[in-house]
């Protein structure tokens, strides 16, 4: 390149800066325009949730055909890796339960009730004996 190659390209470049200089003046001073600034406006939050009138009863259809798991637990115990291991065919694995206490009624793994197993048309099922209230369900999270 020539010097004068050189020259032509740096004036180009310092008119481009000037026209860049010359568009932040048309954009203002943001620092102006803070004189001018006000502040938004919002309504009013209202609480709608204590709401208890007629017309605000809970739709539970939503809801009715949602799927949720069921299952029902015999008992349950801690076995080492070890042991578990040595098990074979016929092993038999003591559990916490005794023989006849009624089992645990699991709905997505939150107990729900308890109740005892019987046998119906050479199928198993389990008849309900006690239903876990809710308050019962929220003290057992602590």
């Amino acid at each position: 390149m020539s010097d004068e190659e050189n020259n032509n390209e740096g004036s180009e470049l310092n008119d481009e800066l000037d026209e860049n200089t010359n568009n932040e003046a048309e954009w203002g001073d943001p620092s102006a325009d803070s004189d001018n600034a006000e502040a938004a406006a919002f309504a009013p939050i209202s609480d709608t949730s204590a709401a208890t009138s007629a017309d605000s009863e809970i739709n539970l259809d939503v809801i009715l055909d949602v799927p949720v798991t069921v299952s029902m637990e015999v008992g349950s115990t801690k076995i080492s890796i070890r042991n578990l291991l040595q098990l074979n065919q016929g092993s038999v694995i003591e559990l916490d339960r005794l023989a006849g206490e009624p089992m645990d009624v699991l709905v997505n793994k939150t107990l729900i009730a308890r109740g005892e197993v019987v046998v119906v048309n050479d199928k198993f099922g389990l008849r309900l004996t006690d239903i876990i209230s809710p308050a019962e369900r929220v003290k057992k999270l602590k």
